[in-house]
């Protein structure tokens, strides 16, 4: 059973808090600590999103402005040096260091800096000649699936059976946070078809339900767990809501020590109604998943070359110069 403390935006940018994180997510039973390798410099400026899009009462687009983006962002960039540090630490731990790649321009950078496992985000299950890429380059990619289309997700499946040593695909509903009625925990045993080890990324507001999908998922048999990790008070970052402490991490390890009959005996006993997470194997994507799939595929692109105007001075000269 393999466990990732997603550290995501809960460092703040400091690799102080990078360096604890990592030893309370070892100390919990993390089998890999996972960072996401996000660059301002590859935040995209679409127009639609600044305002968001509405038309008879219906969200077409979401708002997300892009200068409170950036900034945001700007202060949780880690530098290749820290990089470098992270994979070097965990690594003498006895842990497996991860990152998220979102560019192909980033993908050198990555591996440069020592990485040889790689997370694609769901929004990038679809980005065909990334995928390739990383499979080039990397040992194995943790590949989640979410806001990606059936169709999608068989074809990501026969590009990594042709240029990958190694992949792995999770489950996950890209919904923040995720209800449990939306989890469609099916979908775990149809991605099975696809590869010989699946999981779950889980992100169900822990305050409100705990623990619940994740352990369902490892009952219904994920071999991969993946939840945000945090050492701070929930209210400290963005993603502290969906994120799980250093006691909770341990209790997923100890609950996957368990017989198959016990989990689902203390499924029973902690949720009686846990079954409505089961859903359906496949599925349409819900009107919310398809609008963050909206925004977020296209999120990050790689600038055309280097040297050329920043995406940052581009935003800047937008309102003298009309779309």
């Amino acid at each position: 059973m393999k466990f990732i403390a997603e550290l995501c935006q809960n460092h703040n940018g400091n690799y102080d808090t990078v360096r604890r994180l990592i030893d309370a997510a070892a100390s919990a039973g993390a089998s890999h600590i996972k960072i996401q390798h996000i660059y301002v410099r590859n935040l995209v400026f679409r127009p639609e999103f600044e305002q968001g899009l509405e038309r008879n009462g219906q969200v077409l687009a979401i708002r997300r402005p892009w200068q409170p983006e950036y900034d945001r962002l700007k202060g949780l960039e880690l530098s290749d040096r820290e990089c470098s540090r992270f994979v070097e630490y965990v690594e003498s731990l006895g842990l497996v260091p991860m990152t998220t790649c979102f560019t192909r321009g980033d993908v050198d950078r990555i591996a440069n800096q020592g990485f040889r496992t790689v997370k694609v985000a769901s929004y990038d299950c679809a980005s065909f000649p990334m995928l390739r890429e990383l499979a080039a380059r990397f040992e194995h990619l943790y590949i989640s699936t979410g806001a990606t289309f059936d169709a999608e997700v068989r074809h990501a499946a026969r590009v990594m059976r042709e240029f990958s040593s190694g992949y792995s695909l999770l489950h996950c509903v890209t919904r923040y946070p995720t209800p449990l009625e939306a989890m469609h925990l099916n979908r775990i045993g149809w991605l099975r078809q696809f590869t010989d080890e699946v999981g779950f990324s889980d992100h169900s507001l822990v305050s409100r339900d705990g623990l619940i999908a994740a352990k369902a998922a490892i009952a219904c048999g994920a071999e991969v767990i993946e939840r945000h990790f945090t050492i701070s008070s929930a209210s400290d970052t963005k993603d502290g809501p969906v994120s799980i402490t250093p006691k909770q991490l341990r209790d997923l390890v100890v609950f996957a020590q368990l017989s198959r009959d016990d989990q689902f005996a203390q499924l029973a006993e902690m949720c009686p109604r846990w079954k409505q997470m089961l859903g359906e194997a496949e599925r349409w994507l819900s009107d919310e998943e398809l609008r963050n799939r909206d925004y977020y595929r296209g999120r990050f692109a790689t600038p055309r070359r280097e040297g050329s105007h920043s995406l940052a001075e581009m935003v800047l000269n937008w309102e003298e110069t009309p779309l």
